[in-house]
């Protein structure tokens, strides 16, 4: 506990380190600032109906910061820079030039991946953007408006996504930690004060013993969500002795960590946007009077959280996302070959495919455990919420998953920032 204190005190009284997360908080709340700030011709009461009963948009709240629950310019927030940074992720598969910039060009080649993920984020803006103001219209949520409103409210939200990328790309350069994933994080924890509010106001003796419950489950759910995020499984990297001249090089050992939960909540992001897809469309369709089109609408408005055939295909798909993602984002034929290129081999295991196959099979292993996990984690509220009754739990897996995840990054890096400074 004392290094803890003293670890704080350093942060606090070195400039750089304070410069840093001062930036951040600055970042954040001007980030909640813009969040207020609604876009014109809007029935607030109309949105807070719509809001309290769709599941879809309230996943769509959490990757735009907590702006969407008001409609404001920055409603879209950073969903369609995820958006555009997986779509490049996935064509890294069908496009070798891709792949080869990501995988073999180092650091330039990542800086070129990453802008081109920044340019693919405002057509993907302007398409979410017409896509979500056409909804809400149809919806009743948006007065009578005339075109040259649409076309400015469409400009609008596509230049606050804009704008909430670049505070996040700011955030990542001149502050502390992952900017995209800090502006989730404030927007998970900005709801925090209205909910413990509602609790205490509604309080109701009664309630202690399914609130302890409440408690006791999530404690052991936040502890199983650290010990998978931080759980890895070392493979041993022994590095062979190379003489040049006079002296020697390499000799050492050291080990290849593979982490079980290597795709994050990637998996969770993409079943979600399959499955409330057929719900969104349900919405749209509840605005005709076809006979036709009115029972295929209830028949998708059916397919919900309340479902087990929903809670089963949403393990699944997470389960199946889990080894897609992973197979995307990490090579083991590139490990291998960099390991050779370096001296390095694996005791016991032959360089070059031999050495690929083997960490290949590991890590289809230890995905296995995690892709259970996240299964686990991403139901795991649909259960609470058919047991207690609950409809709020309905996303409480996905946010919990999202605000460790980030905490543990936080900690990580200013732990490092600090340990530099006190060497």
């Amino acid at each position: 506990m004392q290094t803890f204190f003293n670890k704080i005190k350093l942060m606090w009284t070195d400039r750089v380190l304070r410069k840093k997360v001062l930036f951040v908080l600055f970042a954040l709340v001007v980030f909640r600032m813009l969040s207020t700030i609604p876009i014109p011709g809007i029935d607030s009461l109309a949105l807070q109906r719509f809001l309290s009963n769709n599941q879809f948009f309230g996943i769509l709240n959490i990757f735009s910061g907590g702006g969407l629950s008001n409609l404001s310019i920055i409603m879209l927030g950073v969903g369609p820079y995820i958006t555009g940074s997986i779509i490049m992720q996935l064509l890294t598969i069908m496009v070798p030039s891709l792949k080869k910039i990501y995988h073999e060009e180092g650091e330039a080649g990542r800086k070129r991946f990453t802008q081109y993920s920044r340019l693919l984020t405002v057509p993907l803006a302007a398409v979410q953007g017409f896509a979500l103001l056409s909804l809400l219209e149809k919806q009743g949520i948006l007065l009578e408006i005339t075109s040259f409103d649409r076309i400015l409210n469409l400009l609008i939200v596509v230049a606050g996504a804009i704008l909430t990328m670049w505070i996040g790309e700011l955030i990542s350069e001149f502050g502390i930690g992952n900017g995209v994933s800090i502006i989730i994080f404030a927007g998970i924890v900005s709801r925090l004060p209205v909910q413990i509010s509602e609790m205490i106001f509604t309080f109701d003796p009664s309630q202690i013993p399914m609130l302890v419950g409440f408690a006791v489950a999530g404690v052991l759910t936040i502890a199983a969500i650290v010990t998978i995020t931080e759980a890895e499984r070392p493979i041993p990297v022994t590095y062979a002795k190379r003489v040049r001249g006079m002296k020697v090089y390499g000799g050492g050992s050291t080990y290849l960590p593979l982490r079980v939960n290597q795709a994050g909540v990637i998996p969770i992001i993409f079943a979600l946007s399959i499955l409330l897809f057929p719900q969104m469309i349900g919405t749209v369709l509840t605005r005709f009077t076809h006979p036709f089109l009115v029972k295929v609408s209830d028949v998708l408005l059916s397919f919900s959280q309340t479902s087990v055939l929903y809670a089963v295909l949403y393990f699944f798909l997470v389960f199946l996302f889990t080894y897609f993602y992973t197979a995307v984002t990490f090579d083991p034929e590139s490990i291998s070959t960099n390991l050779q290129k370096n001296g390095g081999f694996i005791p016991g295991i032959r360089p070059g495919m031999s050495t690929a196959e083997y960490i290949s099979k590991v890590l289809t292993r230890i995905t296995l455990v995690g892709a259970t996990f996240l299964g686990v984690i991403a139901v795991l509220p649909i259960i609470m919420q058919h047991v207690t009754g609950i409809a709020s739990l309905a996303l409480g897996g996905t946010s919990i998953l999202i605000v460790v995840s980030v905490v543990l990054d936080l900690i990580k890096k200013i732990d490092a920032q600090v340990s530099m400074r006190e060497y």
